[in-house]
């Protein structure tokens, strides 16, 4: 009987940016779905009213569609889902495993306070969890659950092992407010079940939240599904991933023009490991990933690394895909629009451009000469190789090259031969070209534009700047 296909969420708050902590979580969902022949759902954790917005949740959404992260259906929202989340706690009041708790705000603090200036646990234990119904005042109320007072609680996570909880540290946690609305905890036990979750894939932060969650899964008597708590997210130095580190939301780095590619290979090695594989496909890390890879100690963002994968899957890309992706980068910088003539020319120079290329910008920088319009107009570098001794030189090898057979071997071969009848070298003649034809000295190969350009744009670059 062939295993059931697992079932897992990517469950973001839409109060900020999709972080690249976040952004990994989502990856790992993914891959494990895809990889296993299962279903990969969004649910937007939306119950903060106060700090949850329209505009958030569209970034996180435009953030997992530039990493190419696809979800399975529509994105479910917490928020809409209120009145099944007080069901449940109301089922869990009728069965006894939750309590009605009439202790107001006030007390609970008067409480914790003293228990903080006598340095004792501010772990709040209410004096109504055995009041029976019949002593209820008619006032406000929380719904808690009635957690384990005794003993341990041992819970497997595939990652982290076996992790145990002292009972005594669990509180009678709060359920439904006094106002009747929902807490976050049951919330996320009560959608994951009912969209059918099968494996909670997060952050170790989230860890101690199990232990809570837990004991909703035990009160509804419902199957729990498989833990997965991974490691977060440090920066060089060691330290938890922060602003100070530089960027750390994932459309930061789509601006700063890396490919979702090497995103999601970078990513998906930051905690992860198949062998001693750097460099892979999307098909084989859906194919490669499984849980046991994950390792347990913080993962270091590395931008050096980032750069060498980025540059590792720009070079492998098919060269239409690369370009729509890079008119993508362009339109969120804000840049204008490609025309016909400069993605026609891109198009055609790409297999040059993205040689050593690890970043959009680098392509940009190589591809000047193609993208300008009107004359040449050399920055200071390149405009100190056109010296009349170059202008000269131009003047004579137009002609050369304006009968010459138009491919790279015939006219490595002219300017060979013309810089031999000048008894100069070759690599003499390549700073002054690459001048004229560019204005940058970062450019592909001479030989490269020339086929690029075409004998007449060539040409009339060349006599621009013959003497």
């Amino acid at each position: 009987m062939s295993p059931t296909p697992p079932v897992t969420r990517f469950a973001p708050s839409p109060t900020g940016a999709l972080h690249i902590g976040g952004a990994r979580t989502a990856l790992f969902n993914w891959l494990y779905a895809r990889g296993h022949g299962g279903t990969f759902l969004l649910r937007i954790e939306d119950t903060d009213i106060a700090r949850s917005n329209p505009e958030n949740t569209q970034v996180i959404l435009d953030g997992l569609r530039w990493l190419g992260l696809d979800w399975d259906g529509e994105p479910v929202s917490q928020a809409t889902r209120a009145d099944r989340h007080a069901e449940v706690a109301h089922q869990m009041l009728a069965a006894g495993s939750a309590f009605k708790c009439f202790s107001t705000p006030e007390e609970i603090e008067s409480f914790r306070e003293k228990a903080r200036g006598n340095k004792e646990s501010t772990l709040f234990r209410s004096p109504w969890r055995d009041v029976p119904e019949a002593a209820h005042p008619d006032a406000p109320y929380a719904v808690r659950l009635k957690a384990p007072r005794d003993g341990s609680t041992t819970l497997h996570d595939t990652v982290q092992g076996d992790v145990t909880w002292s009972n005594d540290q669990l509180d009678d946690m709060i359920l439904l407010r006094s106002d009747g609305t929902p807490v976050y905890m049951l919330a996320v036990v009560v959608d994951d079940h009912d969209m059918g979750v099968t494996h909670v894939i997060r952050g170790d932060d989230h860890l101690s939240n199990a232990f809570r969650q837990n004991m909703i899964y035990d009160a509804m008597g419902w199957a729990k599904p498989v833990l997965a708590h991974i490691p977060l997210i440090f920066g060089a130095d060691g330290k938890k991933l922060s602003k100070r580190h530089g960027a750390t939301a994932a459309a930061d780095y789509q601006k700063m023009g890396f490919p979702a590619a090497g995103m999601r290979n970078y990513l998906a090695r930051l905690g992860w490991s198949h062998g001693d594989d750097e460099f892979f496909t999307d098909d084989q890390a859906k194919a490669w990933f499984d849980l046991d890879g994950i390792g347990k100690s913080p993962a270091r963002f590395d931008l050096k690394k980032l750069e060498h994968v980025s540059g590792q899957h720009i070079a492998a890309s098919d060269d239409a895909a690369l370009l729509e992706e890079l008119e993508a980068y362009l339109a969120v910088t804000g840049a204008v629009p490609l025309t016909e003539r400069q993605r026609d020319g891109l198009l055609r120079a790409m297999p040059h451009l993205k040689e050593r290329a690890k970043t959009f910008p680098d392509i940009i920088e190589k591809a000047h000469f193609i993208l300008i319009d009107g004359p040449i107009v050399p920055d200071e570098k390149s405009a100190a190789q056109l010296d009349a001794v170059a202008q000269q030189y131009f003047t004579e090898l137009t002609p050369h090259l304006q009968n010459v057979t138009w491919d790279r071997t015939a006219l490595e071969e002219a300017i060979a031969a013309f810089a031999t009848a000048h008894d100069t070298k070759l690599g003499k003649l390549a700073g002054p070209l690459r001048a004229a034809l560019a204005g940058r000295s970062v450019s592909p190969s001479v030989f490269d534009m020339m086929l690029v350009l075409g004998r007449d744009e060539t040409l009339s670059r060349l006599r621009a700047f013959s003497a």
